[in-house]
């Protein structure tokens, strides 16, 4: 999937989580955590040469291509996904929670691309969630449909959450 559609589903997992945790969408932590879910959702493709996060965080890109990792083999896994929660430990409780799902957003939704995703990394095997035939391709018209869904999506979660006064 393409970066778009990665900040996309970034951004509803911080929504969901600013609804658990009953945040004002109009608040300035709000408006952390959706920047937030927004740049986390698409950190996972550090490992994908030419990628934005690639070049952002070359350094990091650098040592998993001299390391020979793959894409969507460790950056894309549950073992990763568990670092990642130790090392995002010091962040603010919403912050933590918004980061780690923002990042799990990442590798769900590669589950829909024929590809797969090395989920259980190191253990070899790559796993998709829909058969072949009904797989998303990246930057196909399917992916753009996903796309728009999450933006539909993550419109009508905050707009859900306003509650109207009843006269009488």
């Amino acid at each position: 999937m393409l970066q778009k559609t990665h900040s996309a589903a970034g951004l509803v997992a911080a929504e969901i989580v600013l609804v658990y945790r009953d945040v004002p969408f109009l608040s300035w932590e709000a408006a952390g955590a959706v920047l937030l879910g927004c740049l986390v959702g698409t950190l996972a493709d550090v490992d994908k040469q030419g990628s934005t996060m690639a070049k952002v965080l070359f350094p990091l890109s650098a040592l998993l291509k001299l390391i020979n990792v793959k894409h969507r083999t460790l950056t894309h896994s549950i073992l990763c996904i568990a670092v990642l929660s130790f090392v995002a430990a010091p962040l603010p409780d919403l912050y933590y929670l918004v980061f780690l799902a923002a990042y799990a957003s990442h590798p769900l939704i590669d589950l829909l691309n024929d590809n797969g995703v090395q989920l259980f990394w190191p253990i070899k095997g790559k796993i998709r969630l829909l058969p072949k035939w009904l797989a998303i391709d990246t930057g196909s018209t399917g992916e753009t449909v996903i796309r728009w869904m999450l933006l539909a999506v993550s419109l009508w979660i905050p707009l859900s959450t306003i509650r109207f006064g009843l006269l009488g």
